[in-house]
């Protein structure tokens, strides 16, 4: 059986749909379904009890940290990773992933499929030796064996790509890891806030597993072209304002016969 593990933070909504679609699509497929909450203030809890998960409380949230957590209150031997705002969309989405792990003793996880980058590299057969970053682990629609985790978990001392860093590892230790068809949606759109968020993680995590180097040259190259093209998208869309404003009033005129 598999044990899933959904990372939550007030997306009650999100977790409602996730909850439902998994207790009615995949129950027979599940051990159990465990929500790892961070100190959310709307009804994730209620929502959680209502579809019989297990609801537990993490304090002092890391990615990695988090991802520790998780696994060490999973109960069976695959552990399928969601956030809140992403689900599982084929109806043989867990069958195929305990299918993978069956079929081959040394695979230490499984990357499903859920943007351009996941089909290109899964049907250009890229592997995660070749590009560990797009073939490899994203903690939304991935598992990873929970014996392998024993014996190697989780970075917390990283600020993000936990997911990316215990890839690049396991593998160097001679696990394998690969794709498997199982086709999910991940959905959310994020506040200015939050997008931030994600930027300063997201250097800091560039530069410590991807060693990319931040230079005062492109940095400085960077805020420029995103002043162009913020400029260049407000005369567009005031372009096609006006030009719409006139058509409109062209066909006010000029209407054609009616069906």
């Amino acid at each position: 059986m598999i044990s899933v593990i959904i990372r939550n933070k007030n997306q009650d909504q999100a977790l409602t749909f996730l909850l439902k679609n998994l207790t009615e699509r995949y129950l027979e497929d599940l051990g159990e379904i465990i929500v790892i909450d961070n100190l959310s203030t709307d009804k994730s809890e209620e929502v959680a009890t209502q579809y019989g998960a297990k609801f537990v409380t993490i304090e002092k949230f890391s990615y990695g940290g988090s991802a520790n957590y998780a696994a060490k209150q999973a109960n069976f031997p695959i552990v399928v990773m969601f956030s809140a705002h992403s689900y599982p969309v084929s109806h043989d989405f867990f069958k195929l992933i305990k299918n993978k792990f069956n079929e081959n003793s040394n695979l230490a996880g499984v990357r499903c499929l859920h943007n351009p980058n996941d089909y290109i590299n899964y049907i250009n057969k890229v592997s995660a030796n070749e590009d560990p970053n797009k073939s490899g682990l994203i903690f939304s629609g991935s598992a990873f064996r929970k014996a392998v985790w024993e014996k190697h978990p989780f970075r917390e001392d990283v600020a993000t790509f936990e997911d990316k860093e215990w890839t690049v590892r396991v593998l160097k230790l001679g696990y394998e890891i690969e794709f498997v068809p199982s086709i999910f949606c991940y959905q959310i759109i994020r506040t200015k806030k939050q997008l931030f968020f994600r930027f300063k993680n997201d250097m800091v995590g560039n530069y410590q597993l991807w060693h990319n180097e931040v230079r005062f040259l492109s940095v400085t190259k960077g805020v420029v072209m995103s002043v162009l093209r913020l400029l260049k998208g407000v005369f567009v869309d005031l372009w096609y304002t006006v030009l719409r404003y006139l058509y409109a009033l062209k066909f006010m005129f000029n209407k054609p016969k009616k069906f």
